[in-house]
């Protein structure tokens, strides 16, 4: 079994003097994800490269499970590392390496060597042409390839010589902690945790609202949010969310606003709520799971009027994404099953039969003029009694 993993990224190699604060965010992140990984794991940089290393017994498909949801990390490889002892040895290394991880010899490859380390005696199409002969030799069903090769044989020259022909896919990104800190806006909904976790795949740590209106939501509508959020804080760390009970403020609107409207004054709220706890908890945006015209609230109008109330930046990830390519996000980050059990959220309670799909932000002032008297008090009593949780990864 591999006692090493070489973690591969791409974007921050291109960072200029501030490049070493994306590669610690990083090694820190990746400690983070291993802490609760069975086995014991020291990981390091050197000259360009993050190394995973282990000195015991430990769960391999854990500890690869764990990495592919660190942001940051484009490639995980599992790797050997030797002693420079000459060619010879390197040869021999190679080939000993097909021989434990290809049962079957009868396959197409190409050797990819790279000298990090310039006094080493050879060049790296020397290093090509050479242990190419030298697998044909121990090998003689393989075969050469240079354009499409089913097994890429990689060798590094650095201090230690690194020998790899599995590259796992990572998830890209940036580095946790690495571009502030923004609100996500959290339904129970299939967008808003798959608009988190790409907010934070650029790495952007994440606190969360939700809005919950007891007794129309129910306890259980308020779970599957919670649970959401463990499954987001898989890929972006804890999450604080701030469970806000919007119900006074939802009857009052549905009372004294036009009923066409109700849901664009409705959000208006919510982003004002949820702009109250970015700016306490030093945010530098919000987010929500909107996408161009998928429901009323979301046409190009309604957008707009729904930015007006907000002083912060409003990120809207999936803003001309599909739903299918949503859908598909969600599965693949396990959101999707407990997006669709059926409990119904404060958005979903008291909607229009007919709603606003080109909303003048004079008429929704005007109407919003009707709350007046009670609004501010209202919302207060929102904030105020408003549940804090600390949400972990499950």
């Amino acid at each position: 079994m591999y006692r090493t993993f070489l973690i591969k990224y791409a974007e921050i190699a291109i960072k200029g003097k501030n490049r070493y604060v994306f590669e610690d965010a990083l090694v820190k992140n990746i400690k983070y994800a291993l802490k609760d990984v069975d086995g014991s794991f020291e990981v390091r940089k050197e000259s360009g490269r993050v190394y995973v290393e282990t000195d015991g017994d430990y769960d391999y498909d854990e500890t690869v499970a764990a990495l592919q949801r660190v942001f940051g990390i484009v490639g995980i490889c599992p790797v050997e590392l030797h002693e420079d002892e000459g060619f010879d040895k390197l040869a021999e290394a190679v080939i000993e390496h097909i021989n434990n991880v290809y049962k079957n010899k009868n396959f197409t490859f190409k050797v990819n060597a790279r000298r990090a380390r310039k006094n080493y005696p050879m060049t790296s199409m020397e290093i090509n042409a050479a242990v190419g002969e030298k697998v044909l030799e121990a090998f003689p069903e393989t075969k050469v390839d240079v354009h499409n090769p089913e097994v890429l044989i990689n060798i590094e020259i650095r201090p230690m010589i690194n020998i790899y022909s599995e590259e796992l896919k990572g998830p890209g990104g940036m580095p946790l902690g690495t571009a502030g800190k923004a609100m996500l806006l959290l339904s129970g909904g299939i967008d808003s945790p798959v608009a988190g976790y790409m907010i934070a795949k650029r790495g952007v740590v994440l606190e969360a609202t939700y809005f919950h209106a007891p007794p129309y939501t129910s306890e259980r509508a308020k779970q599957k949010v919670i649970d959401l959020a463990k499954k987001v804080a898989r890929y972006s760390g804890p999450i604080n969310l701030h469970v806000v009970n919007f119900t006074d403020i939802q009857l009052e609107i549905y009372e004294k606003c036009p009923h066409d409207e109700l849901t664009i004054i409705m959000r208006r709220y919510m982003m004002k709520i949820a702009e109250h706890f970015a700016k306490e908890g030093k945010c530098l945006g919000l987010i929500t799971g909107e996408s161009i015209g998928q429901v009323a609230s979301q046409t190009m109008q309604s957008l707009a009027v729904t930015n007006e109330v907000c002083e912060l930046p409003v990120y809207r990830p999936l803003i001309a994404m599909d739903k299918n390519d949503i859908i598909d996000i969600s599965n693949r980050i396990d959101t999707y099953e407990t997006s669709i059990l059926p409990y119904e959220d404060c958005c979903t309670i008291f909607v229009a039969k007919h709603p606003v799909t080109k909303p003048n932000i004079n008429f929704i002032k005007k109407s919003e003029r009707k709350l007046d008297d009670t609004i501010d008090a209202l919302m207060q009593a929102a904030i105020d009694t408003t549940e804090h949780i600390r949400v972990d990864a499950e």
